[in-house]
């Protein structure tokens, strides 16, 4: 039999993160698609030269793109997109220019141009989730006062039960963001293990309801069925 969804927390910080591997920026809400959250991840830098099947340049190949910030300057393109880069001297630089191509592309040692992709680019899933005392108990394992950013996570999760890797047991499950039936959902698939940037597992999520993701959200855990009728 399927138990019913129980309150596990709220939503604390949603994160969304325009250009794959560069700095992601907070949001109050953001709206949540098939394809994850709206701007988020739908541009990359494409190595020119690279004929293998992930041609998206990234921080592990070259760890200061993180420090490249995308800006938004009106009118955004195609919709809430960036418009511009600054980069890690604080100069902005349109996004789709050949300036920026440039500078990154020295920096890499290879030619770079920046890719558009409706659909996004991601290494496994659409949504990353992680909570608050997850990242907490990292912290105090390593002695370091972590920032959640080192993450990347997109939904940040203040749990009611604060239990560091509470994560683990919500894989299978779904996450609904609301108590009504048109809420928005995730189905919780897998333990993050996508690239060097995550240096513990959040956990992905692909989304099984569109619907309004905010701040503050209440968030409802519905586990996998596993209890049959023996009869």
């Amino acid at each position: 039999m399927k138990r019913p969804p129980i309150k596990i927390g709220e939503v604390e910080a949603l994160f969304r993160y325009p250009v794959k591997s560069m700095s992601g920026e907070p949001l109050e809400a953001a709206d949540l698609g098939w394809h994850g959250l709206d701007g988020d991840r739908r541009l990359a830098l494409r190595r020119v030269d690279d004929r293998s099947g992930f041609p998206w340049l990234t921080a592990g190949k070259l760890p200061e793109l993180i420090l490249f910030s995308p800006q938004r300057r009106r009118p955004a393109v195609d919709g809430d997109l960036p418009t511009h880069v600054r980069t890690p001297q604080g100069e902005d630089l349109p996004l789709f220019s050949q300036e920026l191509a440039e500078e990154v592309g020295r920096r890499h040692g290879s030619a770079v141009e920046m890719m558009h992709l409706n659909r996004g680019i991601f290494d496994e899933a659409s949504i990353s989730v992680i909570t608050s005392a997850t990242v907490g108990e990292i912290g105090r394992l390593a002695a370091q006062h972590l920032d959640v950013r080192r993450f990347r996570p997109n939904i940040l999760v203040a749990s009611t039960q604060s239990v560091p890797f509470e994560e683990e047991e919500w894989v299978g499950g779904v996450l609904s963001f609301g108590e009504t039936d048109e809420a928005a959902a995730i189905g919780i698939t897998n333990r993050d293990e996508r690239c060097s940037m995550v240096n513990f597992d959040p956990v992905y999520g692909t989304v099984t309801r569109r619907g309004r993701l905010a701040v503050g959200q209440p968030i409802f855990f519905a586990p996998a069925a596993e209890d049959r009728d023996p009869r």
